[in-house]
C-alpha cells in the first residue's frame, strides 16, 4: 500500500517505550458525498474504522470496526486500497506511539444496521452522515481541542484532501453546491435587511 503521509511530532524519548497501535479506515464515496462519523459532543468528522485487533487483518478489521462504528455493511469484493498515513508521536502512557493508519475505498450495502458504540463513543455521540468532503473539512478547522484529536482531525483533513486531489469527487457539483449556499445565503441576508430597515 502507497505512502500518503507521514507525520512525525518528534516529541518523544528516541530510547524510551513504544506501543504500535495500526488502524484501518473506510472512504465510502456515495451520491458526491462521503461517509463520516460526526461527533456531535465535539463538531469534529472523521473516517469510519479503528484499530486492528492482534491476529486479525486489515480488512477483516476494516469491515468490522465500519459496522461497528458506522453501521455500515462493507461488501468485501469492492475492497481496494487507496493509502496508509505513518504518525509517530508521544503516547499517553508509552513513550513512543506509533501508528500506521491504513485507509480503503469500499462500497456497502443499502442497509444500515444499528452501530455497536463503545462508551466513549457514545460520550462522544458519534453519527453517521454523508456529507461533502469540503464541508467536513470547513468543520474540521473550527475545531478547537486537546492535541491528540487536534493530530487526528488534521490526519482526516489531510486524507480528504488528497481525495480532492486524485479527483474522487466531482469538482462541479461541489462547485455548484457552494455557489447555491451562497445565494442562499446572501438571498436571507437582503431578506433580513429590507425586512428590517423597510
Amino acid at each position: 500500500m502507497k505512502l500518503l503521509l507521514s507525520i512525525d511530532m518528534k516529541n518523544y524519548k528516541t530510547d524510551g517505550t513504544m506501543v504500535e497501535r495500526p488502524s484501518a479506515r473506510g472512504i465510502f464515496i456515495k451520491d458526491h458525498k462521503i461517509a463520516m462519523i460526526h461527533s456531535l459532543e465535539y463538531d469534529y468528522y472523521k473516517f469510519p474504522g479503528g484499530g486492528i485487533k492482534k491476529g486479525e487483518s486489515q480488512t477483516d478489521a476494516l469491515i468490522r470496526e465500519v459496522r461497528e462504528e458506522a453501521g455500515l455493511i462493507v461488501i468485501p469484493d469492492s475492497i481496494k486500497e487507496y493509502g496508509y498515513v505513518h504518525i509517530i508521536e508521544k503516547g499517553n502512557k508509552e513513550d513512543i506511539f506509533v501508528q500506521d493508519n491504513y485507509y480503503y475505498l469500499i462500497n456497502c450495502d443499502e442497509n444500515i444496521v444499528p452501530p455497536e458504540l463503545d462508551e466513549y463513543e457514545k460520550e462522544e455521540k458519534f453519527t453517521l452522515e454523508f456529507v461533502l468532503p469540503t464541508y467536513a473539512m470547513a468543520v474540521n478547522m473550527k475545531c478547537v481541542n486537546d492535541l491528540k484529536k487536534m493530530m487526528m482531525i488534521d490526519r482526516e483533513d489531510r486524507v480528504l484532501a488528497l481525495l480532492l486531489k486524485d479527483h474522487y469527487f466531482d469538482w462541479y457539483y461541489i462547485l455548484k453546491v457552494f455557489i447555491f449556499n451562497l445565494l442562499y445565503i446572501i438571498g436571507g441576508i437582503r431578506f433580513f435587511v429590507s425586512t428590517k430597515f423597510s
